[in-house]
């Protein structure tokens, strides 16, 4: 979570755990699509690799609750691309490209279970105990078209399981759910395509190896893994949003794939109040994406935008998912509700002197108790800085000092500088801006910080 007036750039919504963590990335699969870039448009390598790129989740879903292995499904989908890429150029492009995906993938599913029903019984004939030897069992091929969602919203739940790294799960939802190929999220979270291949692979086994269900958990349990999903989805909009690091401040691909995510998620559970706010907080960010940098590509602060640039038709969706989240609610708001809330006091205001920062400082206080963090608190401090003044702000982030977790935090003292700089302790804010400079470890992001010490000096 970035400060709504932070010096250094605009706020992130909410708090980011796991953000100096090692760049989350994907594995290799058995069979590529074809690269987007190397398939001319209209063209039968065109159209696969698009629909691929649609439907793969769904694919994947509908398959693993088959097999009962989100690593296997996902073999299976390959081959059923493998399969696409052989036959439509000879046959042309079906009349329904993701049916026929979705066909060819159960299919050869349904013959793994066989050959593995077959082999049990080879064994049961020669007097074995079987009684762990076919551990998938006989499942019927699903013929209900509508138990796909449920499928979906299965897959959700595993690659998202707590029993991974926060960076496997981001990784592991990034390549099931997102699409992404392992060079496409290596190269979004700059890490080594060897690396993200790798933690792939390892997450997956991990699943199998722990014995993860392949189910939407229910009661206290669903409520638990829900955190860990909804966190995946932000995260992943987080470094799209503001990146760690690199040369680029933004990465849009990154948003729009937990955009994609977040609108899914709300569907496929109406009554989850939180879900609808994580929903609603996405699009209200997502909304400012063109104004936060110049043609050049520096970033542009929240005071300085071009709020006319915002997207409208984003903000309408996310004031639609708060107004749900709000309607299914049966308690006090969650935290993601709660910062969807902020975003809309923002996204109301059609200047920046006509910003509510009373009623975002109060929120920010319903946040802290709601999800205590040193992060929260000092966004709360900035609504302060701007509704009561930067005196009794600077005494909310000097008591924010001594926090571990803050220690390398180049907001800490972007926003301290910020505030010295309003009440004339210039020297002071620019040694601070300084070192909020040499923390960053993204280059826009360093300039900025640098451009603001030299004009303290």
């Amino acid at each position: 979570m970035r400060p709504e007036s932070a010096p250094s750039s605009e706020p992130e919504p909410t708090d980011t755990p796991g953000r100096d963590a090692e760049p989350p990335g994907t594995a290799s699969r058995p069979a590529a699509p074809p690269d987007p870039a190397a398939a001319p448009a209209h063209t039968p390598a065109h159209a696969i690799e698009t629909v691929f790129r649609i439907e793969s989740p769904r694919i994947i879903a509908g398959v693993a609750r088959i097999v009962r292995d989100v690593g296997i499904a996902e073999e299976l989908a390959q081959d059923a691309l493998v399969a696409a890429l052989e036959q439509w150029p000879r046959d042309g492009v079906p009349d329904n490209p993701g049916a026929w995906l979705m066909a060819t993938a159960k299919h050869r599913a349904i013959d793994l279970v066989r050959r593995r029903e077959r082999y049990a019984r080879k064994l049961a004939e020669m007097g074995r105990d079987l009684e762990t030897a076919a551990p998938y069992g006989h499942i019927d091929e699903p013929s209900d078209p509508d138990d796909i969602d449920d499928d979906l919203l299965r897959l959700v739940f595993t690659a998202c399981h707590p029993v991974l790294s926060a960076e496997a799960r981001i990784a592991l939802t990034l390549r099931l759910l997102g699409g992404l190929a392992t060079a496409e999220i290596a190269r979004a979270y700059l890490a080594p395509e060897a690396t993200v291949a790798q933690r792939i692979v390892r997450a997956k086994r991990t699943l199998a190896a722990k014995g993860v269900a392949f189910e939407v958990p229910y009661g206290p349990e669903r409520e638990a893994r829900l955190g860990s999903v909804l966190e995946v989805i932000y995260l992943i909009f987080n470094e799209g949003y503001a990146a760690t690091a690199g040369d680029d401040w933004l990465r849009p691909a990154l948003c729009e794939d937990a955009l994609r995510l977040a609108r899914v998620l709300a569907e496929l559970m109406p009554k989850e109040p939180e879900v609808h706010g994580l929903a609603a907080l996405l699009e209200l960010q997502a909304s400012r994406s063109a104004a936060r940098t110049r043609p050049s590509g520096e970033p542009v602060l929240l005071k300085d935008q071009n709020r006319s640039r915002w997207n409208r038709l984003l903000i309408r969706r996310g004031f639609a998912a708060l107004a749900r989240a709000e309607s299914v609610s049966t308690g006090g708001p969650g935290p993601y509700v709660l910062q969807a809330a902020i975003a809309a006091c923002h996204a109301h205001a059609y200047t920046y002197e006509e910003t509510d920062w009373t009623r975002i400082a109060t929120l920010y206080g319903l946040l802290a108790a709601r999800a205590p963090s040193p992060v929260v608190e000092l966004n709360r401090a900035v609504a302060v800085s701007m509704a009561e003044g930067p005196g009794p702000a600077l005494v909310i982030v000097d008591a924010l000092a001594a926090e571990p977790a803050l220690r390398d935090y180049h907001l800490l003292p972007s926003v301290r500088g910020d505030l010295l700089a309003r009440i004339g302790r210039t020297e002071e804010a620019r040694a601070e801006f300084e070192r909020a400079a040499s923390l960053t470890r993204n280059e826009r992001e360093r300039e900025l910080l640098l451009a603001r010490a030299v004009e303290c000096g």
